[in-house]
């Protein structure tokens, strides 16, 4: 017996690495749980993208249900889901910050001037310490934020239309009662 155990534990070992492997491609790589949702959204302050002598606040926000989009002019899912912010933005239903991050102050100012401006607020980035702060891994993302200031939602990569709605806009309704 002791002699087939020698042979009998690599195999085992083996089929269990192939079944989490096999589990793992199953698994959203999008789907990672934020640490920050149910707490405090982290205060910052930092330029306003248009204007680099003002300052924007997240304090200002207090009392407001809002939404923080994080984006950037050379992020490709960031020009897809963009539209879908633009018409929330016409709809005038939440204040929408955008937070651009990593990127250069003129490309961003052009992305915005040829795709549409749905920003109450546009808040430059480019250090990426604001988005460091919200645990941001990569762009875009999107944050809901309740009039205490505490993270309510946070979607990871391209909001989509269904996302969007069901998701995002239900929550915002609800938290704006």
């Amino acid at each position: 017996m002791v002699r087939y155990l020698k042979y009998l534990t690599p195999l085992l070992v083996f089929l269990v690495m192939v079944w989490f492997l096999g589990k793992g491609l199953y698994l959203n790589p999008r789907d990672v749980p934020s640490p920050l949702v149910g707490k405090p959204a982290p205060v910052f302050s930092a330029e306003d993208l248009r204007s680099p002598e003002l300052q924007f606040t997240s304090e200002q926000m207090k009392g407001k249900v809002w939404i923080l989009n994080v984006w950037a002019s050379w992020c490709r899912p960031c020009r897809d889901e963009h539209p879908l912010f633009v018409e929330l933005g016409r709809k005038n239903m939440v204040p929408i910050v955008g937070l651009n991050y990593k990127d250069q102050r003129d490309d961003a100012l052009q992305w915005l001037r040829a795709l549409g401006d749905p920003y109450f607020a546009s808040v430059y980035d480019g250090d990426g310490k604001v988005g460091m702060d919200f645990g941001v891994y990569g762009v875009p993302e999107t944050y809901v934020i309740d009039q205490q200031g505490i993270v309510r939602y946070k979607h990871t990569g391209p909001v989509t239309a269904k996302s969007l709605e069901e998701k995002v806009v239900k929550l915002v309704k609800e938290l704006q009662g």
